[in-house]
């Protein structure tokens, strides 16, 4: 693994680290929390002219095609920044999906348009009280000679209120992975749209689905592929998350280290204290070890290896340290650290909320024991949220 970066992905990592220190400051993350439509105008309009929604989306459709390792890069920036916005949801997961399900050509307008930022599309996955796995989707999407009609709900959809459409996971049979995804627009007659409020304050929607019609066209790939394309994309996809994490938790022990070196207590500065200077220390190693496992991830995703074990383990290693550092960031700030006057419990507020999407700690564990313990054996995943 060679973790030496090319001239341009460090130029990528400055233009990124430039765009949010003009675009996404912790006045504009302050302001857009528990908005509901939660998308920075001026940080989203920069990031469709400077080509950062564009990253997935394929050369020969116009897009960067960047790897994911250049991907990795940008999204620790952004983690850095706790940048709001539908970034993820849209040119990451959504990308992935239409690309992975062998619908490039059909839908190559709306993936320009979600590169260029003039279209958010995100993703409708969860259902109350399911789980991550297949089991979690009971939605039904019943055929008919008009096409799909959906009833149901979905839960913790990211910026729906901003999206023009989403990709709805909807069950079509009753094999274990018999999923589609299918494009519905957000204005659509039956679609209600409920905004939830979250630990983290960010921008997550309840979307009822009342007899919504769905043309059998708005189909990503072929019948019955859904499940596939979706477990397929979210390896990738955590695999930033990870990246996000540990930007982030890499932030929020430089402003502890900074806080520990202004604020002074019995004459001398908090950082003086071997106690406190420890946890510091402990945290440091934590960051970097973080920083090595998502980059290990990233390249071998970019050089074709397999990261059927690196990405859950670079997303529970990363998320858990994006938690405790900022636990221990808590703790250093004292009382004080939990007032909304402090930036620290932004972070604070987050690492838990990121911990809890796109695959939980349990799923990610179970992931990864199923790999070690399962190699010569495929065992199916549990999931003991599904009621």
């Amino acid at each position: 693994m060679d973790l030496k970066f090319s001239e341009e992905q460090n130029i990528l990592r400055d233009m990124t680290r430039n765009l949010c220190a003009d675009y996404s400051t912790v006045a504009v993350v302050r302001k857009l929390e528990n908005d509901p439509v939660g998308v920075p105008a001026d940080l989203w309009k920069h990031m469709g002219e400077t080509g950062l929604l564009n990253i997935l989306v394929p050369e020969e459709l116009g897009g960067a095609g960047f790897n994911l390792l250049d991907c990795a890069v940008i999204y620790e920036e952004l983690g850095r920044a706790i940048a709001p916005g539908p970034y993820f949801a849209s040119a990451v997961m959504s990308v992935l999906a239409i690309t992975g399900g062998g619908s490039e050509a059909r839908h190559k307008e709306l993936l320009a348009a979600i590169g260029s930022g003039e279209t958010i599309v995100v993703p409708a996955w969860l259902e109350p009280d399911n789980g991550f796995g297949p089991a979690g989707v009971q939605m039904r999407a019943e055929k008919g000679a008009d096409g799909y009609r959906l009833n149901g709900v979905k839960r913790h959809v990211f910026y729906a209120q901003a999206a023009q459409k989403l990709i709805v996971l909807a069950r079509t049979g009753d094999a274990p992975d018999a999923i589609d995804l299918l494009l519905v627009d957000t204005k659509a007659p039956g679609v209600v749209l409920e905004q939830q409020k979250t630990m983290a304050s960010d921008t997550q929607y309840k979307v009822t689905f009342n007899n919504v019609l769905v043309p059998e066209d708005n189909r990503i790939g072929a019948a019955g592929t859904g499940w596939n394309t979706w477990e397929a994309a979210m390896y990738d996809g955590i695999i930033l998350q990870a990246a996000w994490a540990a930007g982030g938790a890499e932030r929020a022990l430089e402003i502890t280290v900074q806080y520990s070196k202004d604020r002074e207590q019995f004459n001398k500065p908090l950082g003086a204290f071997q106690a406190l200077a420890h946890y510091m220390a402990d945290a440091s190693a934590v960051v970097d070890g973080a920083k090595v496992l998502v980059y290990e991830a990233a390249w071998a995703r970019a050089n074709g290896k397999s990261i059927k074990r690196l990405a859950p383990m670079a997303k529970l290693f990363c998320c858990k340290a994006f938690k405790d550092v900022t636990h221990m960031a808590q703790q250093v700030h004292g009382g004080i650290g939990f007032t909304l006057d402090y930036d620290i419990q932004l972070f604070y507020r987050r690492a838990k909320q990121h911990q809890m999407n796109w695959w939980d700690s349990r799923y990610l564990e179970e992931l990864i024991a199923a790999d070690i313990l399962d190699s010569d054996a495929p065992r199916t995943i549990p999931d003991p949220f599904t009621v």
